[in-house]
Formats: structure tokens, sequence, C-alpha cells
């Protein structure tokens, strides 16, 4: 009867929360990497730091220091950002291909130890 129970749970309710934890697990790397607000705020300055015009030096000099400044600060920004999107977007990869390997492994498992069985009374070593 147990085993009538579990092989009930588990292609039936076991399925669902599989799956379930499968959206969530990827709902969740989207949210942690936030792709879509980084492609948004793509050519930003990090960190939004940049020089002030009115700083001490005035003139054409401290307008080219400015405008370098903020220059630097979206190309690192870009490459910041950049490197971001690409990890978040193995990490989706990596997951989603995971999971896709579980969900087809998983009818199987329960199987498992009947296979088992049946290897150690043949003989069969590896």
């Amino acid at each position: 009867m147990l085993a009538v129970s579990f092989l009930q749970w588990w292609y039936s309710r076991g399925w669902g929360i599989y799956f379930r934890g499968f959206r969530e697990r990827m709902g969740n790397i989207i949210d942690f990497f936030s792709i879509g607000l980084l492609l948004k705020t793509l050519f930003q300055p990090f960190k939004q730091v940049s020089a002030d015009e009115t700083g001490e030096r005035g003139g054409l000099q401290g307008s080219l220091i400015a405008f370098f400044d903020r220059l630097l600060s979206r190309i690192i920004g870009f490459i910041v950002r950049t490197a971001l999107i690409v990890f978040g977007v193995i990490s989706m990869l990596v997951s989603f291909i995971f999971g896709l390997i579980v969900a087809v492994i998983w009818p199987c498992i329960p199987l498992l130890p009947v296979v088992g069985i049946i290897i150690s009374c043949t003989g069969v070593s590896f």
C-alpha cells in the first residue's frame, strides 16, 4: 500500500511540486540578475559617479576632465553590466538545461531500485 501511495504521489503531485520549484528557481535567477533593468541602464554611468563641472578648475580644462570622467564612468558601467548580463544568461541556461534533464529522468527514478535488484541478481559487475 505504501509503494502504491508513493507512486501515486510521484507521478501526480510530485510533478507539480517539481515544476513549481523549477519555475521559482528560474524566477529567482531572473530577479537576482535583473537583466531587464541592466539592459535599460546599460550606458548609464557606473554608480552615478561623475566629475562636477563647477569644481576648482574652470574653463576648458575643467570641462574636458568632467567629460572624460563621465565617459570613463559610462565605459566601466557598460563593462560591469554586460558581464552581469552574460553571467545571468549563462546561469539561466544552465538552470534550464539541468531542469530539463531532471524532468526527463523524473519518471525513471522510482524504477531504479528494481533495476538495481535485477542487476545484482544477474551478477553483472561494473
